[in-house]
């Protein structure tokens, strides 16, 4: 007798069937991969027990396969050059963008546009060498799972924007992985508590990593995770806790900048000595540095002291996220805590103190993130019903196009659920125009100049009309990674030209956070801007129409004197464009209304001309509807 296989709803039938599926949180420090065995998530093992890998690679010399993981770190003193970590920091990341981080160790270089570094084995990108953490995390996973992988889900910082997303979903490639979904790390640890403790209600995701910080808002209800806010600081982690480290190190020691290899070493007794604070009241840190020996004794309030503005930045974020949610601290259920840097007692304090309880950490913060990743990608691997539960991520900032006087239209609002498609209608500004060009901008300030540039394409083959004729429809779609594609199209013969943003490197290290810090200072003077430049748009329209309708009837329909006033009025009115300062809306509009009161009778006689050359040689009775066809005459 045949044995008859029975399975849950959505559920594989037979283990042949089950899809080899993992989740990657590819960390600034550490990475790891999970994956869910026989109905529960294990984070997955190297061959010597560990499951954490240190994000570093060594390029030991032309032609050698690089180093990863724990060999790597072994050789970061002696060969910091060649040993390259904290690599997430740049990815999407542009040779411009590199001067905050000029302590690290490193020879930058360009690189098609964005960040290299010089290594023995030559120039190599960030896309690349989280190439080589990636593709050690997948042999990893195919020896412990025996087989091919069928897609992996990638965890990203919630604040990447569009170009460092896309730099990660490249380097999985680059690795041999088929994505199946950007997820962001704060949802993806909300995914772990949610399903794990079974939780309900309003929690904040508190992750601060080695090198970025992300604080989200969720709400939990039913199986749906939806992100109601979320905020962060691209250039703020772990990291930066341990550069104070090293300048008080500098600093009381009496030392000026030091060659690589030193300045690695006192790096990595950095870490330590802040590792080592995480449950001792004080830490001596031994070094030679400059040919001299240093004795140097650091205790926690000393580093409490260095750090405080670190914390305070993270809290200053947190608090206008809960502001974007329309949240008080004291509305959450709970606090869940992310991040190995989450360790410091310093931290944990500073957040039991912001939200007036203590942070939910049950689940070890270096492995939550990869917990949460290894459930989604169950289910998009089809191993469990996407019925199940629903995630609701958000775009962390606004996107829109230039408008005429180079104004922001915002399409999607900051905060908006994922994946999402928005549309607009827009028009032509001149008469006959066959052509339109589409800038994509992010950010959240009025003028195009205060945001950051995504894309640019031209949209051809409009046909000729006056101006404000022709209809234009723009649509943004973001899909679950994130990631966006802008299309325009003409309706009325459906000519259309389309583009996936991909901007070859992203925002600079302070500009993501401060684009809302300034969004929110400037929004005042932004409104004021906003109203100069609408009012110059509409005057520099009437202009145009006016010159136009003078050329036109200006001799046959008009006196001298009457051209004379209009040609005065049209002066005044360019005048206030050309030389009117910031605050001269007001004078443009009072100089528009004069010159619509001077064509009022201008206009007038140009609509009857018109009337009369479109019924010369025609006869009223002819003009007239039956009554058959005059709906208002037949209902009666």
């Amino acid at each position: 007798m045949a044995l008859l296989q029975i399975a849950e709803p959505g559920m594989s039938a037979a283990p042949h069937q089950h899809r080899l599926a993992v989740g990657i949180d590819l960390g600034t420090t550490n990475s790891l991969v999970a994956s869910i065995i026989s109905g529960a998530v294990r984070v997955l093992e190297d061959e010597t027990g560990r499951r954490l890998l240190p994000s570093v690679v060594q390029y030991p010399a032309p032609g050698v396969a690089p180093v990863v993981g724990v060999q790597a770190l072994a050789a970061q003193d002696a060969d910091p050059r060649n040993t390259l970590s904290s690599i997430k920091r740049l990815m999407g990341r542009s040779l411009a963008d590199v001067g905050p981080l000029q302590d690290m160790p490193y020879v930058f270089a360009d690189a098609a546009g964005g960040v290299g570094i010089r290594t023995a084995a030559g120039i190599k990108t960030p896309v690349e060498i989280s190439a080589e953490i990636l593709r050690s995390l997948r042999l990893r996973a195919e020896t412990a799972l025996g087989g091919a992988l069928t897609g992996a889900v990638i965890t990203v910082p919630a604040y990447f924007d569009d170009a460092q997303r896309q730099a990660t979903k490249d380097a999985a490639r680059l690795a041999g992985l088929n994505v199946l979904r950007l997820l962001n790390e704060p949802t993806a640890a909300a995914v772990a508590y949610g399903l794990d403790n079974g939780s309900e209600g309003l929690f904040a995701v508190y992750d601060l990593g080695g090198g970025t910080f992300d604080i989200s808002v969720l709400r939990l209800t039913n199986g749906v995770f939806e992100v109601l806010a979320t905020g962060g600081d691209a250039a703020l982690g772990g990291d930066d806790f341990d550069l104070r480290i090293y300048r008080w190190l500098l600093d009381s020691a009496g030392l000026d900048d030091l060659p690589p290899p030193e300045t690695r070493r006192l790096l990595t007794l950095a870490r330590r000595a802040k590792e080592a604070l995480s449950d001792a009241d004080y830490t001596i840190i031994d070094a030679q540095a400059a040919q001299r020996d240093i004795r140097l004794r650091l205790t926690r309030a000393t580093f409490d002291e260095l750090t405080v503005e670190l914390v305070q930045r993270s809290l200053a974020r947190t608090r206008s996220t809960l502001r974007d949610a329309g949240l008080a601290a004291g509305e959450l259920t709970g606090v869940i805590l992310v991040g190995g840097s989450t360790r410091m007692p310093n931290v944990r304090s500073a957040v039991r103190d912001f939200f007036g309880r203590d942070a939910l950490t049950n689940l070890d913060p270096d492995q939550v993130v990869g917990i949460g990743a290894a459930m989604q990608a169950n289910v998009l691997a089809g191993n469990r019903g996407a019925s199940d539960w629903l995630l609701l991520d958000v775009c962390p900032l606004s996107l829109g196009l230039e408008t005429m006087g180079g104004l922001v239209e915002k399409i999607i609002p900051r905060n908006s659920t994922l994946p999402l498609a928005r549309a607009q209608d827009f028009t032509t500004f001149k008469d006959g125009q066959t052509a339109m060009s589409v800038h994509v901008v992010q950010g959240e300030r009025e003028l195009v100049s205060d945001c950051r540039s995504l894309a640019r394409f031209e949209l051809r083959g409009i046909p000729p009309m006056v101006a404000g004729a022709a209809r234009i429809r723009v649509s943004f779609q973001i899909d679950a990674d994130g990631l966006l594609s802008v299309s325009a199209r003409e309706q009325s013969t459906g000519v259309e030209a389309a583009i996936d943003v991909r901007p070859s490197y992203g925002l600079t290290d302070e500009a993501i956070s401060a684009m809302l810090r300034d969004a929110l200072q400037s929004g005042g003077v932004d409104a004021q801007v906003r109203a100069l430049r609408e009012a110059q748009v509409e005057a520099r329209q009437l202009i145009d129409a006016t010159e136009t309708a003078l050329a036109q009837d200006g001799s046959t329909l008009l006196s001298p004197h009457e051209r004379d006033a209009i040609a005065h009025a049209l002066y005044a009115l360019a005048n206030v464009v050309e030389t009117g300062g910031p605050d001269s809306s007001g004078a443009l509009r009072a100089a528009a209304e004069s010159l619509n009161l001077a064509t009022q009778d201008f206009a007038a006689r140009r609509m009857n001309a018109s009337v009369q050359r479109a019924l010369a040689g025609r006869r009223l009775e002819d003009l007239a509807p039956s009554p058959a066809a005059d709906p208002m005459r037949s209902a009666a």
